[in-house]
């Protein structure tokens, strides 16, 4: 068995049958006709090993990253093992905007679509134009258009239909050259006509200060997902509990910040053996050095079942639990 705590940032002291890293298809071929069972990986900044998997992890390391450039906009070829923050930084230095908002989020390229990770008022569907794929079942290589992968709030067609049967390659993306600034979110709001690198300078410097860093302590970023829920109920709960924050996704729905709920329900700096609501965001778990799989998943039911009794709302989880045989849940 093959530990795996150095594979994903939460460091849980998980192990596996075999673990083979591929740079190209070809690579990806051979490891699968040796392979019953598998699971594929990027940097596992959303994936926790809750306990031993029973087969082989493949990490996808394939690189590369060329731009062609019309009128209207510039358009990125990103390899899917590229590393997602330094997608960002090439992009500014290269006069390429849009994306500063995503700085920081740990991970790599071809888990984005996957999760379409967003933050302060940006998701990475934005600018996605196509995502290239190989089919596991003929292995034919495929792109889907935007529209084709299905993109929701963290979520898209490689979550449902295509989960476990495609492998993404490459990332295709589109950033318009005429640059719209998006700060309407959080502490982007405060900025006083901000370019691109005053955006790219502060969504670091909140993160930083905000998040820990998963070299240091080990954590998969946030661990749930913000509840989307309707506007009525929204307006019921604000009764009870003035001063809930929420965000307008349309006329009928409102996404409540999971950190809020937590918070309020006392979780922030509350540990469970090595586990520990992180005591500036309690929307991450951290793991203290020790932590075991099942500790993760008590304390994130714990704060699952508080939040559902008092207020009502369901939290799902943002990572990706795997166990002995794959994907579980909660």
């Amino acid at each position: 068995m093959l530990g795996l705590s150095s594979y994903h940032s939460f460091h849980l002291s998980s192990c596996c049958e075999s673990l083979i890293a591929f740079e190209n298809v070809e690579q990806l071929r051979a490891a699968l006709n040796n392979a019953s069972r598998y699971y594929l990986l990027g940097e596992g900044s959303n994936t926790l090993f809750v306990e031993d998997f029973a087969g082989t992890v493949l990490v996808n390391k394939i690189k590369g990253i060329s731009s062609t450039t019309t009128e209207t906009a510039v358009h990125l070829q990103v390899g899917a093992g590229e590393n997602w923050h330094k997608l960002v930084t090439y992009a500014l230095e290269n006069g390429y905007h849009g994306m500063e908002n995503l700085a920081l989020i740990p991970g790599s390229v071809g888990a984005c679509p996957i999760q379409n990770i967003g933050a302060y008022g940006i998701e990475v569907a934005d600018f996605i134009e196509s995502v290239e794929c190989i089919n596991l079942a003929t292995f034919e290589t495929q792109q889907l258009t935007h529209e084709q992968c299905q993109f929701g709030y963290r979520d898209s067609i490689f979550k449902h239909s295509l989960a476990g049967k495609v492998v993404i390659t490459q990332v295709n993306f589109k950033l318009p050259t005429n640059y719209t600034p998006v700060t309407t979110y959080g502490e982007l709001a405060a900025l006083n006509n901000p370019g691109p690198q005053d955006i790219y300078d502060e969504v670091i410097r909140v993160r930083q200060k905000k998040l820990p860093d998963p070299a240091v302590l080990g954590n998969a970023g946030s661990f749930f997902k913000n509840p989307i829920i309707g506007l009525g109920q929204y307006e019921q709960l604000l009764n009870i509990h003035p001063g809930l924050p929420a965000y307008k996704v349309d006329d009928h729905r409102m996404k409540v910040p999971a950190a809020w709920l937590i918070d309020k329900l006392g979780f922030k700096g509350k540990t469970l053996g090595e586990v520990r609501c992180h005591p500036t965001q309690p929307l991450v778990l951290t793991n203290l050095g020790n932590a075991c799989g099942e500790e993760v998943l008590q304390m994130a039911r714990q704060i699952i079942s508080s939040v559902k009794q008092r207020f009502a709302i369901e939290l799902e989880p943002e990572v990706r639990l795997i166990a002995k045989h794959g994907l579980t849940t909660l």
